[in-house]
């Protein structure tokens, strides 16, 4: 039937012929979405202005208003009716009898209806009162009667709303803030309130109320579509059920997904899932832009009195390379260059995360639109900063769904998009795939003290379900993306091998603890057998319990985390004999033995930097590529004395070095050469800008080393210059005697969150416990930093346990305080 006959039903029929006008439109299958909305809204209008004209008859100063959705035309085949009969305050007596002409109508249809009768004043004072009333009014459109008293109310409140706008948008984030927490969040949801959820059609609504405002405004990309697609699977879901609907319940999603022709249930999650992430994401971007908007109004007064009336420039502050804060932002330096600098949304997003700080909208579709992508194997930065972001805690969260908002990750890691909103049908899931990988990232930040290469942890624990966008066993299929993805991001063979293992055995633990029986020996031979080492097994044991408790409440429990604990100790028994034996000292090169010599005729430091370079990481049909710049090697040569270590540390840390790795021997002279010499060899980076010159950093380790530079006074001085921001809450420090590492010292183990001066107060809290350092072994992978000191007494034999003991309780209580 045409839309000319459907309204012509209307006008013949009265009520009935509305009816039936409006069963043929619902059952059109030629229309749907937003072209049948609209025709459901205009097929009402045309009832309601012939029961209005009927009723009206001579009254004079009344009109009839949709508000809500139906005011926004968009009328889904259930929805409630939502009008106001406005007045001017005239006949009383006959407004009412009006109002009863149509409400009855509706009634007797059994359609649902929200109404109210009010002049302007009183739509005004309630809306004043109440937001929900507000916000329906300002979606207000004329159907019947005066229309200027429709125009004259709809001017009055949206001048109200951008005149109370500083009062009443706080209000309305609080609300929907409230709504969030009652109704939970719609991209995760198995059985989803299209309306009511964080993300759904209430929010949306919500992005409207703020751009009316003019205060602010949402990222419009994508929103419309998003909101369109939601409103499309109610549609859906009021024909299929026959009921005014919002939840989207598991027995009807495979009929919602017949009414919207998709595949499965799983297809229309999925779509369900993408559009609540846009309209999310949007809203966290705007109210963060309402916050600011906001905050800057409050100042602004106090800055131009300062000021003396002058435009205030907002502070930027350095965080990494091409990377600064500005107005609680991480936004691009003005010098960065997305299309020459691929490592640039790693590094921007690394530092927001660690600096628990939002990502720019702007920065993030600026690196979008203009970065080249990683070339393959990645540089070792791109590489850290992707560990130092996974292991920055909760704020990865919000910073990963920026960049996933624009399509970087997915450009990263096009294995991403295989996971990326995919539903996970199993009541102890609580997440998408996606988000249950970045969450168990997460939760693997916090257990980065109690492995030996937390790197390796963090990306596992990224990947460790990577596979469930594919057919099969999905620990079979992740372990051979696992090789693909850890091999392009820069791994050697080793690392690529273990995190190979840790992907498709990263349920083996847990199921083997809860199903087998632990006094059964070959039970546990068979899990040492798939493990292969003790640094294998201690990452399994880490990553199977942050796969748990981001799994779900469900999915860990004390009884569990026992039960794994006890097989890990079976199969770490099993696995001792594979132990290593204590490292041995590399020989000296000629340049190592050549500094140490002019080191002893000096009497002083001599140090030397050069550009480190590694081969890349490459399948073994490819021809090797050229060298990967590291960073710098600085290696230095200074007489045996105390306190070299915290000095060297300390020089680096005022000049902000950071350090990668590092390495601290005793050097072995030619003979005839009398002294000792101490050899240290660093990896170090700028944090931001160039290096500084040789000559500068050997004369302020002179000083460090003479005392007359003080060192602990200078970071002191920088550290209260920058006040310390929120950022990510790291895991507490940790330290730890290794059991019989070493026959000829004792093995303390660091493993703390990185930060400038680290090293520096380690080295001097060591010196100042009394020991000897034999040797110090330092790396920092992400912002994680895993150091090993071989330590002696004073006579250059291991230390007692007590002792052991006791220095590193201090130096826990050092790094802690």
């Amino acid at each position: 039937m045409t839309s000319t006959n459907v309204h012509k039903d209307v006008e013949d029929s009265g009520p009935s012929g509305y009816a039936a006008a409006r069963l043929r439109l619902l059952q059109e299958e030629a229309r749907s979405g937003p072209p049948r909305r609209s025709a459901l809204s205009k097929l009402t209008d045309d009832w309601l202005s012939g029961l209005f004209t009927a009723g009206a008859e001579q009254l004079r100063g009344v009109s009839l208003i949709a508000v809500g959705g139906y005011g926004r035309g968009e009328l889904s085949p259930r929805s409630d009716l939502d009008l106001v009969l406005l007045h001017d305050g005239g006949d009383s007596g006959a407004v009412a009898a009006l109002a009863d002409r149509i409400w009855y109508p509706v009634w007797d249809l059994g359609l649902a209806l929200d109404h109210s009768v009010r002049t302007p004043a009183e739509a005004r004072k309630t809306a004043a009162e109440d937001l929900k009333v507000q916000l329906g009014l300002l979606d207000a459109r004329h159907i019947a009667g005066d229309l200027g008293l429709t125009a004259g109310l709809r001017t009055a409140v949206l001048a109200d709303w951008r005149n109370q706008a500083p009062k009443r948008l706080p209000e309305l984030q609080e609300l929907c803030a409230e709504r969030a927490e009652r109704q939970g969040e719609l991209q995760y949801l198995l059985e989803p309130d299209l309306k009511e959820a964080r993300g759904g059609l209430r929010d949306a609504t919500a992005l409207r109320a703020v751009a009316a405002s003019w205060l602010a405004d949402a990222p419009r990309e994508g929103l419309d579509d998003a909101r369109r697609r939601l409103l499309d699977v109610r549609d859906a879901l009021h024909l299929t059920t026959g009921r005014a609907t919002d939840r989207l319940a598991l027995q009807e999603q495979d009929q919602v997904a017949a009414e919207l022709g998709l595949l499965d249930a799983d297809t229309l999650l999925r779509q369900v899932y993408e559009a609540a992430r846009v309209i999310s994401y949007a809203s966290d971007v705007t109210w963060r832009e309402v916050g600011r908007v906001l905050r800057s109004r409050a100042v602004r007064p106090r800055l131009r009195a300062m000021l003396g009336g002058g435009k205030p420039v907002a502070e930027r502050s350095p965080l990494a390379e091409g990377v600064v804060e500005q107005d609680g932002e991480v936004v691009l330096a003005r010098a960065a260059r997305p299309d020459r600098d691929p490592v640039l949304p790693l590094r921007a997003a690394a530092a927001a995360a660690q600096a628990g700080l939002p990502l720019s909208l702007h920065a993030v579709r600026r690196m979008a639109a203009g970065v080249r992508p990683l070339p393959t194997p990645w540089p070792a930065e791109a590489r850290e900063q992707l560990v130092t972001l996974l292991g920055s805690g909760q704020p990865t969260i919000d910073v990963w769904e920026a960049l996933e908002a624009e399509g970087l990750i997915t450009q990263m890691l096009p294995d991403w998009e295989r996971v990326r909103c995919r539903p996970q049908r199993n009541a102890v899931h609580i997440w998408t795939v996606d988000r249950h990988l970045i969450e168990t990232a997460v939760r693997a930040s916090e257990f980065t003290r109690r492995v030996h290469r937390p790197d390796l942890l963090l990306v596992a624990a990224l990947l460790h379900d990577i596979g469930k966008g594919w057919p099969g066993d999905h620990s079979v299929a992740g372990e051979i993306i696992a090789k693909d993805v850890a091999a392009r991001i820069g791994f050697d063979r080793d690392d690529v091998a273990v995190l190979a293992t840790l992907v498709r055995h990263h349920l083996l633990l847990v199921d083997t603890a809860t199903r087998r029986d632990l006094e059964d020996p070959a039970t546990v031979r068979s899990v040492a057998e798939a493990v292969g080492s003790q640094g294998t097994l201690e990452l399994l044991h880490a990553l199977t319990e942050a796969d748990a408790l981001a799994t779900g409440p469900a999915a860990w429990s004390s009884w569990r985390g026992s039960l794994v604990a006890d097989l890990v100790k079976r199969v770490a028994a099993v696995l001792a004999g594979d132990e290593p034996d204590e490292p041995e000292a590399a020989a000296p090169t000629a340049e190592q033995e050549r500094l140490a010599i002019e080191a002893i005729a000096t009497g002083g430091p001599v140090l030397s930097l050069r550009a480190q370079t590694e081969a890349p990481v490459l399948p073994e049909d490819q021809p090797a590529g050229d060298p990967e710049p590291l960073g710098v090697e600085l290696v230095i040569a200074v007489p045996d004395q105390p306190g070299v270590l915290p000095a060297v540390a300390g020089v680096l840390a005022v000049h902000r070095l950071t350090v990668r790795t590092a390495e601290l021997s005793t050097q072995d002279l030619p003979d005839g050469v009398e002294g000792a010499v101490l050899l240290l060899n660093w990896r170090v980076a700028a944090q931001y800008g160039s290096l500084p010159q040789a000559a500068r950093l050997r004369a302020d380790l002179v000083r460090a080393l003479d005392g007359s530079l003080d060192v602990a006074g200078r970071l002191a001085e920088r550290d209260a210059a920058y006040p310390r921001r929120r950022g990510v809450v790291a895991p507490a420090a940790r330290v730890t005697v290794a059991p019989a590492a070493s026959r000829h010292a004792t093995v303390i183990e660091v493993r703390a969150q990185d930060a400038p001066g680290l090293l520096f107060r380690i080295g001097r809290a060591l010196e100042d416990a009394g020991v000897r350092m034999r040797s110090a072994h330092v790396s920092t992978l992400g912002a994680n930093a895993v150091d090993a000191f071989y330590v002696t007494d004073g006579k250059g034999a291991p230390l007692g346990a007590g002792e052991a003991a006791s220095v590193a309780r201090k130096l826990e209580e050092t790094l802690r305080g």
